[in-house]
C-alpha cells in the first residue's frame, strides 16, 4: 500500500447536484414546461462550448443560456446561480469517512477557482488540492487535469470517482487509473469503470478495495 492514497473527484454530477441546480435554473428562465427539453439541449451544448479549452466555465454556462435562447438580462442566470446548488445528501458524510481512512482528496473539474471554491465551501470537507480547467486551459476529457495532477503530487492518483462516462471515466480508463463510476441515472456503462455504485454511500469501502 502506498503511503500516500490519493483519490480524485469530478465535482458537478458526482459531489454537487449538477443536473438539479442546472434544471431549476433553466425552469426559472424558462418555465417547468420547457425545464427538461431545455436542460437536454444544454448538455449537447456545453461539451461544444467547451471543446477548445478558450472558454471559462463561466463564460460557458453564459453563452449556453444565449444560444438556448435565454431574454434579455438573463444570459448569466446558471452562472450567477452556481455557488448555491447543493452536494448530493450522501456526499459529505462519504468524503469524510475517506479523509478518516487516510485518503487524499482531489477535485479535478470542467470549472472556474470561484466556482469550485464555493462547491467546496458547500460540501464543507477538505481537500488537499482542486485543479480547475479554466487555469490550465483544457477541459475533462482531455488529459490536462491529469497532467497538472501528476505535476503537482509526482504521480497519478490511485482512484478516479466520477459520474461522467464521457469526460472522466473514458479518459482515466485511457490512463490506465482504476475509477469509480457514480451512476445516478441508472445508464449502461461504456466504457467499463473499475467499480460501479449508484451513489457515494459505500465510497470508503470501495476505495479501500481499489488500493
Amino acid at each position: 500500500m502506498p503511503s500516500e492514497r490519493w483519490a480524485t473527484f469530478d465535482c458537478y454530477g458526482t459531489l454537487i447536484d449538477w443536473n438539479g441546480g442546472i434544471r431549476s435554473e433553466l425552469a426559472r428562465v424558462f418555465g417547468e414546461d420547457r425545464a427538461d427539453e431545455q436542460l437536454e439541449r444544454y448538455h449537447e451544448l456545453e461539451p461544444q462550448l467547451e471543446a477548445d479549452g478558450e472558454l471559462t466555465y463561466r463564460e460557458v454556462l453564459t453563452e449556453a443560456m444565449r444560444q438556448l435562447g435565454a431574454p434579455p438580462g438573463e444570459e448569466d442566470g446558471l452562472a450567477q446561480s452556481l455557488p448555491g446548488w447543493a452536494p448530493f445528501p450522501e456526499v459529505p458524510g462519504a468524503l469524510m469517512q475517506a479523509r478518516g481512512r487516510g485518503w487524499k482528496l482531489a477535485i479535478l473539474s470542467n470549472t472556474d477557482r470561484d466556482y469550485i471554491e464555493a462547491s467546496m465551501a458547500q460540501l464543507g470537507v477538505p481537500f488537499e488540492l482542486a485543479i480547475v480547467a479554466s487555469e490550465i486551459g483544457s477541459y475533462k476529457p482531455g488529459f490536462g487535469h491529469w497532467n497538472a495532477f501528476i505535476q503537482q503530487v509526482g504521480r497519478m492518483p490511485d482512484v478516479h470517482v466520477a459520474a461522467s462516462l464521457f469526460h472522466d471515466v473514458a479518459p482515466a480508463t485511457e490512463l490506465g487509473i482504476p475509477s469509480i463510476w457514480i451512476n445516478r441515472l441508472g445508464e449502461t456503462a461504456d466504457p467499463e469503470p473499475t467499480r460501479e455504485l449508484p451513489h457515494l454511500a459505500r465510497l470508503p469501502e470501495t476505495l479501500d478495495e481499489l488500493a
